[in-house]
């Protein structure tokens, strides 16, 4: 028989943590005991902080849930409001036949300072422009049209013809007869205690004087205006008629108006509410010397586009008067009609320095855009 096997040696087992706090003192279990438990605690810490911030957020909003109660606002305080930024003046053309006369407050600026009036009132009319009759998509920085005279120089003075000598059959025309002024007669009543009166009996020719001239009755001839002189002749019987607002030509140029119909309720010469700047009076004579150059172009011309036509040409100035770039044109006819109109803004630059002012205001170059109507 085989023997049986030899039993194995039973392995030595270690003590576990339990059988370490069983077998340990007291103090040491209880120090143990402490150090396990703060790890526990700090482990839940650890844990569970982000469930309960989550839980506090979506208290604060209850009426949400699902993913909108996991999102909450920012409010930021609104920013300082900045300063107001002031307008840029606005150009005008004011009417040159208006007495100069400055508006209370405005933003329009012209050559002129004038107030807003019209011939015919509107009644409660507020407006800061007069009414006009006009068409509705034109240009509205004009108010009249009328018939631009460019300004020429004076002729020198012709030198004074020499004298003629009188041929001695010639007679001077009869000079005027006059009378002094005849003196008063007092009439008295037929009792000293009646009524008195002093009258002059009216003498015909009776001029204020202390001498008597004779002459022909009736001549218009005086010592300060002899009939022969080249002099204007005066005739008190037959004055010349003194110039009215409808015989008045306006010295503007000729511009197609807009047309505004609520209008002002002052009375007078069609006028706008304008300050005169330097900027304006610059603006206004470059327009009118545009405008003069243009009609000269368009006489010498022989080629007139159709009316109706219609040219914009925007261009840049630069502050020494330059016409620095032309940047864009369109018209609504003929490739003719392009050429005038840009010759007539180039071909008189430079237009003179803008001064400090307007620099201040429009920096070292201004895009402006002109529009040319054919008629």
């Amino acid at each position: 028989m085989t023997p049986p096997p030899a039993p194995s040696p039973r392995r030595s087992r270690r003590p576990t943590v339990w059988a370490r706090l069983r077998h340990s003192s007291p103090e040491a279990r209880a120090v143990q005991i402490g150090v396990v438990g703060t790890i526990l605690v700090h482990l839940l810490l650890i844990f569970l902080l982000p469930q309960l911030r989550l839980r506090d957020l979506t208290l604060t909003n209850p009426g949400n849930s699902g993913t909108e109660a996991n999102s909450f606002d920012v409010q930021l305080a609104p920013p300082e409001p900045a300063p107001p930024v002031p307008p840029k003046p606005r150009f005008v053309e004011t009417n040159p036949n208006a007495p100069d006369n400055v508006p209370d407050k405005t933003n329009n600026v012209a050559a002129q300072n004038q107030q807003v009036a019209q011939e015919k009132p509107t009644p409660d009319g507020k407006s800061d422009r007069p009414a006009i009759t006009g068409e509705p998509d034109k240009p509205d920085t004009a108010i009249v049209s009328g018939q631009l005279v460019e300004p020429r120089a004076l002729p020198a003075a012709a030198p004074a013809p020499p004298a003629q000598p009188v041929p001695p059959d010639s007679q001077p025309p009869p000079r005027a007869a006059e009378a002094p002024l005849p003196g008063t007669a007092k009439n008295q009543g037929e009792t000293p205690e009646g009524l008195g009166t002093n009258a002059a009996p009216l003498v015909p020719h009776s001029v204020p004087g202390s001498e008597r001239v004779e002459g022909v009755p009736g001549a218009t001839s005086t010592d300060n205006f002899p009939i022969w002189s080249p002099s204007i002749r005066i005739d008190p019987q037959h004055p010349l008629p003194r110039p009215s607002a409808a015989t008045i030509k306006t010295q503007a140029r000729p511009t197609p108006l807009r047309e505004n119909r609520v209008g002002t309720a002052n009375v007078g010469l069609t006028g706008i509410d304008a300050k005169w700047s330097s900027y304006g009076e610059y603006l206004q004579r470059f327009i009118d010397s545009v405008q003069a150059q243009w009609d000269r172009i368009l006489i010498q011309s022989s080629i007139y586009p159709a009316p109706g036509t219609r040219v914009t040409v925007v261009f840049r100035m630069n502050s020494k008067g330059e016409i620095a770039a032309i940047i864009k044109t369109s018209t609504t006819g003929g490739a003719e009609s392009q050429y005038s109109c840009v010759s007539a803004i180039t071909e008189r630059s430079p237009y003179g320095p803008w001064s400090d002012d307007m620099i201040a205001l429009l920096g070292q170059e201004q895009e402006m855009t002109f529009e040319f109507y054919y008629y």
